[in-house]
């Protein structure tokens, strides 16, 4: 196991490699990047604009003229070239992508190019508020779900099974945005009651609370994202739950585990629950990665919820390279270690899986 677990942490640098390479090379041919918006602000234009005063086909940021880019007419090339010095665009791209990766070996994604601030510091001010709402969020759902799935799979076609796949339709029906804005409507002050803060992680007296005070602080601004999160994304993960122990059930190792008198719980937990468990398993890791990224990013802006999920966003419109460059090598190796994890939590379900012995 130690050498299969050696294997695959070094694949995540090559995998690191092609995403960051195939990312690099997108960037390069998307208009309205940071000098073209910097020209545009310099015109007077508005930086949404950036698009408009996008390079000329074939131009590439590498240039070093104004006249390869659009709106640069009638500024001093040396201002240009000054403002691509100011970016890092006035070397070739090739330079720039291994500068690029030899400063993320050490951790390092340089500043970024409008917030004055270090990428690194960026994502670290950011972290705190994404890793409270994917944690929390894929935790409660995962504690709701596969209870919820099993109960619905044992109880088929029982008045339970019924009344809960109504609720659930309507979980899958309606997306999670359209819970938080239910919820601020009737519990944050909007219409009805309110009960729960309407923005940020913690309150403005945070640090005047006590430990206790604190923890109950911090649940309380969670309540309603984590509640929005969780209804608009469970349905999914119980119906597979279900489906999965279904499936399971009606297989002959079942009907001869009943035949030798075993308990429906022994068979159930001792021998369904394992092979059932596998499939749901394997979906952890994009289901952890989404909540904590992009499942989230309507949840931060709705509940004014400064995360990386905002922050990426906000990145990616305003071509801030470095901050998008910086989440996306984060994301990344995030999501390949937590599918590491997934992949030994197999070993744990069900021991008869040796992927060691499968590579060998």
């Amino acid at each position: 196991m130690l050498a299969y677990i050696a294997r695959r942490l070094l694949l995540i640098i090559p995998t690191l490699l092609g995403i960051l390479l195939i990312n690099f090379l997108i960037i390069q041919a998307a208009p309205g990047g940071p000098v073209e918006q910097t020209i545009a602000r310099l015109e007077g234009f508005d930086a949404a604009a950036g698009g408009a005063t996008g390079r000329i086909a074939g131009g590439g940021a590498e240039a070093a003229s104004g006249s390869n880019y659009r709106g640069a007419q009638g500024l001093d090339p040396e201002l240009v070239a000054e403002i691509e010095r100011m970016y890092g665009f006035d070397k070739p791209a090739h330079e720039r992508f291994w500068l690029m990766l030899t400063n993320y070996a050490q951790f390092d994604f340089g500043e970024s190019f409008f917030r004055d601030a270090k990428v690194t510091d960026l994502i670290l001010e950011k972290m705190p508020v994404s890793i409270s709402l994917g944690l929390w969020s894929t935790l409660i759902m995962y504690l709701v779900s596969i209870p919820l799935g099993i109960a619905k799979a044992t109880r088929h076609g029982s008045a339970f099974d019924v009344w809960t796949s109504s609720a659930i339709i309507v979980g899958y029906a309606i997306p999670a945005f359209l819970f938080a804005i239910l919820l601020i409507v009737l519990f944050a002050g909007g219409s009805y009651f309110n009960w729960f803060p309407l923005r940020g992680l913690t309150s403005s007296n945070f640090d005047e609370l006590s430990l206790l005070g604190k923890v109950a602080d911090y649940f309380w601004h969670l309540a309603l994202p984590v509640t929005a999160l969780v209804i608009g994304n469970f349905a999914t993960l119980t119906l597979l739950t279900k489906n999965s122990f279904l499936d399971e059930i009606g297989k002959q190792y079942v009907v001869t585990a009943k035949a030798k008198g075993l308990s429906p719980n022994r068979v159930l937990y001792g021998h369904v629950f394992r092979n059932a468990m596998l499939i749901i398993i394997a979906g952890f890791p994009a289901a952890f990665i989404g909540m904590f990224f992009t499942g989230s990013l309507l949840i931060e802006v709705i509940f004014s919820l400064d995360g990386l999920g905002l922050l990426s966003f906000e990145s990616a419109l305003n071509r801030d390279y470095p901050v998008v460059f910086g989440t996306l090598f984060l994301f990344t190796l995030l999501g390949l270690l937590v599918k590491l994890i997934g992949d030994l939590t197999y070993t744990l379900v069900d021991p008869r899986i040796d992927f060691e012995s499968r590579e060998g």
